[in-house]
């Protein structure tokens, strides 16, 4: 046999087999891999972001935090009996690569394997999987990698099927809602998601036909139980600690600090007792928002007593709303420069360069922590390393990932783009307003629906309650890249799904 015919015969049977319509998902899978073994070379055993004491603190002394739900705690717990936070950031980045490969095979589901589909679904996968700002992120120990990796998989589980012409079992609807409830419990922004799905699966469930229809109110309702009971358990638990209603104690506080962007109280008028939060400087002169919740300057802070007391959460929630109502069209213009600072080209040192350093892979050992919760935090993390927790940097390695960083993220404005791909399908009014009418027969019609509004959410929320932060993008990210895969799909080929 001569090698061109062998060459010919491996050519078809890798044709045969599979292999050669996934090479370019492959290659960037590989390569994703090969990024996350050198970060882990690189950065010994991980990295330390202000919030992870905290973290560490619940896992070994579980309580309900005021500020942070214990979801990612109880995570980190169960990898205590191994004493190796590079176990830990391990799984993180193992979780990484998961939700790429998730996102992979749900567009393959859907648009079948024409040469377009492959690489819109792997096109999809390389922010996920290749940026170099979401590699460091597993690498913090910090809860947006778990974050992530769930609201991934429930974006999958409910398209793994067309949810219109097949009866999600009671199983996977269950599964679905302990997923969403469980990204609530890493962090709150996923409480509306379970919203969101919900409406989308009674929207497929109206749009079905026959039992599909007659079975999507106990779909919805074992949802709805799964999704809401665990995080009523919490409730409780919360509230056996705190005695306290809630997930968290901190909402209040955290919108005065939104509201602080903007609030003027002689606009407000605010009461005797509501004054005492004002701060006198105009708001082009104020600092970034989360100075209002941990600086010592801020009013809120001064108060008597610790921040996130029930009685100093109540009222910095009531100075929010008021100063919202009084300046309703001030603090949608300050969450719309939030929200806008997602969608810029470059990015940019915000909200402060303290914070925006612990993005970046560091070129020297970061410094000890100087803050009494902190240092309290750092001992509590060597019980659970059984060492030293200090960050070792291997060079070359160290030396390959900042380099690889300086190039390799995706710019907001290209983010921006992928998010407007979904929406160009509308503009063909006729083609949506035949896909609404044959519902009923051709299945759910718009698949990029769900991710695409999850991830809306996930960039709304935060700069509506809080303000932007760039860890409160990469969630968002590959849904939205999902949401653009499937909305590039043939249509000839979605409509043999949905038959």
């Amino acid at each position: 046999m001569t090698s061109s015919a062998a060459g010919r015969n491996v050519s078809v049977l890798a044709r045969r087999h599979g292999w050669f319509p996934h090479s370019w998902f492959l290659g960037v899978f590989g390569l994703g891999t090969a990024l996350r073994i050198v970060t882990m070379l690189g950065y010994r055993p991980a990295l330390w972001f202000p919030d992870s004491y905290t973290y560490v603190v619940t896992a070994m002394r579980p309580r309900p935090d005021l500020v942070r739900p214990a979801g990612y705690s109880m995570f980190l717990r169960l990898f205590e009996p191994f004493h190796s936070f590079a176990l830990v950031t391990f799984v993180q980045h193992l979780l990484g690569l998961l939700a790429g490969t998730m996102i992979y095979v749900t567009v393959l589901r859907w648009c079948g394997r024409s040469r377009r589909s492959v690489l819109a679904a792997a096109a999809a996968t390389v922010p996920i999987l290749l940026d170099a700002y979401q590699i460091e992120m597993e690498h913090l120990l910090v809860s947006d990698s778990l974050f992530t990796f769930l609201v991934v998989a429930a974006a999958c589980l409910v398209l793994r099927r067309p949810p219109s012409t097949h009866r999600p079992s009671t199983p996977a609807v269950v599964a679905l809602g302990l997923i969403l409830a469980a990204a609530t419990l890493t962090r709150t922004v996923g409480l509306p998601l379970i919203a969101v799905f919900a409406f989308f699966l009674v929207w497929y469930g109206l749009r079905g036909a026959g039992a599909v229809r007659r079975d999507a109110p106990r779909r919805v309702g074992a949802f709805a139980l799964a999704a809401l009971l665990p995080l009523a358990a919490y409730a409780g638990w919360f509230y056996a600690a705190h005695h306290r209603v809630g997930l968290v104690g901190s909402n209040g506080v955290f919108l005065y600090g939104r509201a602080m962007t903007f609030a003027d109280c002689s606009i407000m008028r605010p009461t005797a007792d509501l004054a005492v939060l004002c701060d006198p400087r105009p708001p082009a002169e104020r600092p970034a928002m989360q100075d209002y919740v941990w600086s010592d300057d801020s009013p809120l802070v001064r108060l008597p007593g610790i921040t996130f007391t029930e009685e100093t959460d109540a009222l910095a929630g009531r100075f929010a709303w008021l100063a919202i109502r009084s300046q309703p069209l001030d603090y949608a213009a300050g969450a719309l420069t939030e929200l806008g600072r997602t969608f810029s080209w470059q990015r940019h040192v915000y909200p402060d360069a303290e914070t925006y350093g612990y993005y970046e892979f560091p070129a020297t050992t970061p410094a000890p922590p100087d803050r009494h919760p902190a240092i309290v935090g750092k001992e509590f993390a060597e019980r659970y390393e059984r060492g030293s927790v200090a960050v070792r940097i291997a060079e070359p390695y160290a030396q390959w990932m900042r380099a690889y960083q300086r190039v390799a993220s995706l710019p907001g404005a290209l983010l921006l783009v992928v998010l407007a791909i979904p929406l160009l399908r509308l503009v063909r009014l006729v083609r949506l307003v035949r896909l609404m009418r044959r519902g009923a027969a051709r299945g759910s019609g718009v698949p990029w629906g769900l991710p695409w509004a999850t991830a809306w959410v996930l960039l709304v929320v935060p700069a509506a309650t809080a303000q932007f932060d760039y860890r409160y993008v990469l969630p968002a990210t590959p849904l939205a890249c999902l949401a653009a895969a499937l909305a590039m799909s043939p249509d000839d080929r979605r409509d043999q799904r949905n038959r």
